[in-house]
């Protein structure tokens, strides 16, 4: 039985690893600067796709922001849910494939892909983004786009790229 749990525990962190980045939870002092950089009011709705732990997502809500993440691996997604708990008239969390499902309208999108995969983010963002949105990246840039800001460790995009 533990054998068992082992293998789908190790299942979920490999499925999240080969859709788009390995779970890395995001540094405690990063967290602030990113809200920061996506520049969101209080009541402004925020998407986290690989939500992870739900450290962002919490942020976050303590800002006020209505928050919504999308996580793959069933394990981050339950420990995601329990972190956000007290939040959660703001924050909603999916077990979902956020490359497969749709995307409520938000005034922002953070993500952490691994480099291989900002391409296709791009082509994701162009195709379903039709109002102004944010869209902040720790640690990669999207190849061809010139940020709108950047910090130490992200880089903040507009689009729908005119």
């Amino acid at each position: 039985m533990l054998v068992l749990a082992l293998i789908l525990i190790g299942a979920g962190f490999g499925l999240g690893a080969v859709l788009g980045a390995p779970y890395l939870p995001v540094l405690r002092r990063d967290v602030e600067a990113l809200l920061d950089l996506a520049a969101l009011k209080p009541g402004e709705h925020l998407i986290d796709l690989g939500s992870g732990d739900g450290k962002l997502l919490k942020a976050a809500a303590r800002r006020g922001l209505r928050a919504t993440g999308y996580e793959i691996n069933p394990l981050l997604y339950l420990v995601s849910r329990l972190n956000c708990w007290r939040y959660r008239r703001l924050v909603t969390i999916h077990l979902a494939d956020f490359w497969r499902v749709p995307w409520p309208p938000a005034e922002a999108i953070y993500v952490f892909l691994i480099g291989r995969y900002m391409a296709k983010l791009d082509r994701q963002m162009q195709r379903r983004l039709q109002r102004p949105t944010r869209v902040v990246s720790y640690v990669f840039e999207i190849p061809g786009r010139r940020p709108v800001a950047s910090t130490k460790n992200a880089h903040c995009y507009r689009y729908p790229i005119s």
